[in-house]
């Protein structure tokens, strides 16, 4: 009995110390992605597979990596007020976008994700695609360790230059090229806004369709006002005013 209770102390040991292990993991390369933009992420490389064995060329997607300064403004305001308007608010995970998402279930609306842009930076670097909960859940662990050692800007950065945006198409600066025959420095307001635009779909919606020009317009207006740095003051009542106050 003893010996059988030490054998079940050493493979909890064991499954701790490797659960641990995996959970240190990322660290080291996230602390490179501080300095370095990757070269290369899962999504991309899953791309090459998928296109290598359905024989289509080139192999390699478009992707070219360009420096925070080679990067228009607009577009990294236009890229927050459609995929993640809080993101200077959040940890890493958005509580308060994911009730939003349940309330919109439970008054019969389409659940929708509610993921962060950190998320899917984690998801881009790191993972796969799918809706599972283990996945999800490695997922959200990801984007707390980027928020933990990387600036919100440089998050921001990696998610710029890897971001797919269209067909074989990672980063903004292939982006631009292929949609406007232009460098992503010398996006104009409307073309940021239009790439945002397609974001949720790049490979089925043109940032020129019916579709980016709707998303656009509602892009265009939130872009007025700058991403939210502080939570709002709740809105508070006028008391009103009664006979005889001064």
């Amino acid at each position: 009995m003893a010996a059988r209770r030490s054998r079940f102390r050493r493979v909890i040991t064991r499954m701790a110390f490797g659960v641990g292990a995996l959970m240190v993991l990322p660290v080291p390369f996230i602390l490179l992605c501080a300095v370095v933009q990757p070269p290369v992420t899962s999504v991309m490389l899953r791309h090459v597979v998928a296109r290598t064995i359905k024989g289509e060329r080139p192999i390699w997607p478009a992707h070219t990596t360009v420096s925070r300064g080679q990067l228009s403004p607009a577009l990294r305001r236009a890229v927050l007020a459609s995929e993640d308007d809080r993101f200077y608010l959040h940890f890493g995970i958005d509580v308060v976008e994911i009730q939003n998402a349940l309330d919109r279930q439970r008054r019969g609306g389409k659940l929708r994700g509610a993921s962060t842009l950190t998320q899917q930076v984690a998801k881009n670097l790191f993972l796969w695609n799918g809706r599972s909960f283990v996945r999800k859940g490695i997922e959200a662990y990801l984007a707390v360790l980027l928020e933990l050692l990387l600036t919100k800007e440089r998050i921001l950065d990696l998610y710029l230059n890897l971001a797919e945006w269209g067909p074989n198409t990672f980063g903004a600066e292939a982006a631009a090229r292929l949609h406007f025959r232009k460098s992503a420095a010398s996006l104009t307001r409307d073309e940021a806004a239009r790439l945002a635009a397609i974001l949720p779909a790049p490979r089925r919606w043109s940032p020129k369709g019916s579709i980016a020009t709707r998303r656009a317009a509602t892009i265009l207006a939130r872009m007025q006002y700058a991403a939210p740095k502080t939570e709002a003051p709740p809105p508070t009542k006028k008391r009103r005013r009664r006979a005889g106050d001064n």
